[in-house]
């Protein structure tokens, strides 16, 4: 058996009262990006007098539709089987939450960071990586199918809400973050489409920003957390298997010795103080790593961060922590029978949904109906649905209930 991480942890000193003058916000650092330098949208606006280029970004996500059936999207338990079990919206928001906090940490634009992290999952199918992957399966013959690139189709074309152009009309620099991953031929054809756009870092090799760097890990953190957390709530897994992990057991331990009383107040009170305190380690880790990083590459705008390797990130003992964590979740809870069970049956829906628009385009809406493209229209149209939507239109369309 590999002997466990050793951990380090940095004690947090108790707050000290903040000097009266001092400002309640954090001055952005050289290497932020700033609204001012952006590079625009594809359809010139005039520049708002009220808000900033990112602030109106975030505001559009917010209001657009896709946002909205988040709320009703698998995160890992389908939508109906709890009230309390997490959905990719109140995912997002604690993304959105944790990333910002950590942005004005390192000086970076906040701004930025809750746009991406509100729109990361706007593309995710209903039934979660399920969904995806009998999405994906479908459309093998007709491009493929990813959720990300799909998030990015969402805000490029797919929300109509503008008289002037289809879609949010973004800026380049949150539609470029959103863009988390795409493969060299993908990258390749959107870059045909649009020179030096979104797609060409993959082209030339240069990194995100670091507001997109700094999203991507803020979206590790949380569902990690809240994952666990809606394990223990559904009883699929146990505290007891948790505490084989490194994180896990440090701050149980640490709590217990700081709190001797905490095991008698409930499960659910001590596994809330576990996961709060495994929050902020992850986070002070990833600031204090990322600033060190920083410091030694001596960057001195937002386009020099980009030239090297990633700065945002773990230091190696929190990364093999979290790293044991994650392959925890995928084995005991991701890939637990009962999960496999209702993502199986959602697979089911996606596949036969796919099949029967695919033959009878006139079962969609007419603005997915009169496409020339039908098979992704399907995949466009599939893709928006909320879970329980996807639930009813299967059992219209084939007349059988897969889920109670």
């Amino acid at each position: 058996m590999a002997a466990p991480h050793r951990l380090r942890v940095a004690r947090l000193a108790a707050p000290r009262a903040a000097p009266q003058a001092q400002s309640l916000f954090t001055a952005l650092a050289p290497y932020a990006s700033l609204p001012q330098r952006s590079r625009g949208r594809r359809m010139a606006e005039a520049v708002a007098s009220d808000r900033n280029a990112f602030q109106r970004d975030r505001d559009r996500i917010v209001h657009s539709t896709a946002f909205r059936r988040l709320v009703y999207k698998t995160q890992v338990f389908l939508n109906h089987e709890g009230d309390l079990f997490r959905t990719r919206l109140t995912h997002s928001l604690e993304v959105a939450q944790l990333a910002r906090s950590m942005a004005r940490g390192l000086g970076l634009h906040e701004d930025l960071v809750e746009a991406l992290a509100l729109a990361h999952d706007l593309g995710h199918t209903p039934f979660g990586h399920a969904g995806q992957d009998a999405l994906n399966a479908c459309m093998q013959p007709y491009g493929g199918f990813e959720h990300n690139l799909q998030s990015l189709r969402v805000v490029d074309v797919l929300e109509q809400r503008y008289p002037q152009f289809d879609g949010l009309n973004l800026s380049f620099e949150t539609r470029e973050g959103i863009l988390k991953h795409c493969s060299m031929r993908v990258a390749r054809h959107m870059e045909s489409l649009e020179p030096a756009g979104v797609a060409h870092r993959f082209v030339a090799g240069y990194q995100a920003s670091l507001e997109a760097q700094l999203c991507n890990l803020a979206d590790e953190i949380a569902y990690n957390a809240h994952d666990v957390d809606d394990g223990v709530r559904s009883g699929l897994i146990s505290l007891e298997q948790l505490m084989g992990l490194t994180l896990v057991r440090h701050f149980h331990d640490e709590a217990v010795r700081e709190y001797p009383s905490l095991p008698g107040m409930g499960r659910r009170r001590l596994l809330s103080e576990v996961l709060r305190r495994m929050l902020s380690a992850q986070v002070h880790d990833l600031l204090r790593t990322t600033k060190a990083r920083v410091a030694r590459a001596g960057a001195a705008d937002a386009w020099q961060a980009r030239q090297g390797p990633a700065l945002v990130g773990f230091s190696p003992s929190m990364r093999a922590a979290i790293t044991e964590l994650k392959r925890f979740l995928l084995r005991a809870l991701y890939r637990h029978e009962q999960v496999l069970v209702q993502t199986q049956r959602g697979k089911t829906v996606v596949h036969e949904l796919f099949t029967v628009y695919a033959q009878r385009p006139v079962e969609m809406p007419p603005e997915y109906a009169q496409r020339a493209d039908t098979h992704r229209a399907v995949a466009d149209y599939v893709a928006g649905m909320t879970d329980r939507f996807a639930m009813r239109e299967h059992e219209r369309l084939t007349g059988r209930r897969l889920f109670a």
